[in-house]
């Protein structure tokens, strides 16, 4: 590409995951899609996200002396969000007031609606100002436009693997760059279309499944891996456990010879990754097909990295919500899919389990009544009681859009109170003492991204869903480490950043070691310097973090 290519920015609005303290570590198959869509119509493309045009309204100039900006925003799962948060409303419309030179384009989720958060409907909203808004498939509908044509496209998946391998280097200018997930798409449509699908999800607006081939999410890889990418989730897909199948069957049986070729081929492609992990795993699936999923489920822990999560969409323990909502799979169901996950993918590495459920539970379903609460609690109760894993539990209002039952159909600001409370009790109860199995003290994390800079600093693993970790000290932003576990929060865990020094760590650090506590603490202060671990110990005792004890 020439110097004299026109210029042509793209503005990330778009961020997947909730739980991101600083800039989203995940880059999505849409942007860069549409940068390979850009650089195919003859454009030099530039990238920032909507967190950088935050912090720095300077940006704006470069942007209006461009040719063309495409913006992509919009959310479709609700959640909370700390920073990396995505673009408002009022942002996306300040940009398209803002700008003056350059053609402007909006496209993504937003177009399907736009919500402030969970419990609140997604509105189809008038946004003026803009000269084109994508319909259909985002790239697609964008290299319509570039040509000459209307603003909309269909999916075609040849198309869609060609702009990604041509995009692939956008991931270069992102701000976490190589701390960054790369999201691969590997199916898009859903089984149970032809049903309806469930109430709320807009994965069926794209009707029945469409798989990618192997061999061009083994060519995508293999170019972000020539551009430096070392994490990769295959998280664009309603259930991985699906893939490659035949037929319209609502819940196939899992092909583990597809997935056998799918993540094999990854491992080619990118022999050098550190992550490989998943994301959506339909609980239905593997509970009426129990043997094909213990052997598909295999498949992935003997390709992926450890840490993984196999987030489930359960939705409710209530049958009469199940039923109302066309959902996936009943407590029963999920119960015995979470058994299977946990037997074949329970094992550890490093003290890692290396894959575990995580639940999605939505409050606001039609049929919704106080009992369904009280039905969810009884569900978290035994899960608990029974010694299997989970890794986390999301807990979520319905944020339902324009085209599903649930816009209709639902039970939004009937049981608020009974909502805050459920969300409260999970949070005391369960996600605590599910941590302490989970992340045992003396758990090592590695590859910490530090996200947050404090008297304590926070960070978290590269993956899905990692866990948040807290580490005392001024750590700076960007810092990769690796720290073990020694203390538990509702949803964060505390680490020492490895190796940890007796004679130098901070003395209010010193209790967060286990078994110490603020008596002793103050009793090895005064002792130290120690000349050996032994002297510690003598005063200390055994704890779970002697291994990674030094002097």
């Amino acid at each position: 590409m020439t110097s004299e290519a026109p210029e042509a920015w793209i503005v990330d609005g778009y961020v997947d995951e909730p739980a991101c303290l600083g800039v989203s570590p995940y880059i999505s198959p849409n942007i860069r899609a549409v940068a390979g869509v850009c650089i195919e119509a003859g454009y030099r493309v530039r990238y920032l996200t909507i967190d950088q045009l935050r912090t720095d309204s300077f940006l704006f100039a470069p942007l209006d002396r461009a040719a063309l900006v495409v913006m992509i925003a919009g959310v479709t799962v609700p959640g909370t969000y700390f920073a990396g948060t995505p673009a408002t409303l009022t942002e996306i419309r300040q940009v398209a007031a803002t700008l003056r030179g350059p053609v402007t384009v909006l496209g993504g989720p937003v177009t399907f609606g736009y919500s402030p958060g969970g419990g609140a409907a997604a509105v189809r909203q008038v946004i003026s100002g803009f000269d084109h808004l994508l319909e259909g498939d985002v790239p697609a509908a964008l290299a319509h436009l570039l040509a000459g044509g209307r603003p909309e496209g269909t999916l075609s998946y040849p198309d869609f693997s060609r702009w990604l391998i041509m995009g692939s280097g956008i991931i270069t200018a992102h701000p976490r760059f190589p701390w960054l997930i790369c999201e691969i798409e590997t199916a898009r449509g859903c089984a149970r279309a032809v049903t309806g699908g469930c109430s709320f999800c807009t994965e069926p607006f794209y009707g029945p499944p469409q798989y990618r081939p192997a061999t061009d999410v083994h060519a995508e890889i293999a170019a972000l891996a020539g551009h430096g990418a070392m994490h990769f989730r295959l998280g664009r897909q309603p259930d991985i456990l699906a893939y490659g199948t035949k037929g319209n069957r609502e819940y196939p049986a899992p092909d583990a010879a597809a997935l056998e070729a799918l993540f094999a081929g990854i491992r080619k492609a990118a022999p050098k990754l550190r992550t490989l992990h998943i994301d959506n795993v339909n609980p239905g699936t593997i509970a009426r097909n129990p043997d094909a999923a213990r052997e598909a489920l295999g498949v992935i822990v003997h390709y992926h990295t450890a840490g993984d999560v196999a987030a489930f969409g359960m939705e409710t323990a209530d049958p009469a919500v199940v039923a109302a909502n066309n959902l996936k799979a009943d407590a029963a169901m999920v119960m015995d899919a979470v058994r299977i996950v946990n037997e074949v993918g329970g094992v550890r590495e490093e003290g890692i389990p290396h894959l575990l459920p995580g639940l999605n539970f939505v409050c606001g379903l039609a049929s919704e009544t106080e009992g369904t609460y009280d039905k969810n609690e009884a569900f978290l109760t035994g899960l608990l009681a029974s010694g299997l894993l989970v890794r986390r539990v999301n807990i979520r209002q319905l944020m339902p859009f324009e085209g599903t039952r649930a816009w209709e159909e639902n039970t939004l600001g009937e049981h608020d109170a009974r909502f805050r409370t459920f969300r409260e009790r999970v949070r005391s109860t369960f996600d605590g003492p599910m941590l302490q199995q989970v992340f045992p003290a003396g758990t090592l994390l590695r590859d910490i991204y530090v996200e947050e800079c404090g008297r304590v600093s926070f960070g978290r693993q590269m993956g899905s869903y990692p866990i948040l970790t807290g580490m005392p000290g001024e750590i700076p932003e960007g810092t990769v480490l690796d720290a073990v576990v020694c203390d538990h929060g509702r949803r964060s865990v505390t680490a020492m950043p490895v190796p940890v020094n007796i004679n130098t760590l901070p003395a209010a650090a010193l209790r967060y070691i286990p078994g110490i506590g603020k008596k002793r603490a103050a009793s090895l202060i005064s002792k130290r310097p120690f000349a050996s671990l032994a002297a510690f110990r003598e005063i200390a005792g055994e704890t779970p973090l002697d291994p990674y004890l030094t002097v």
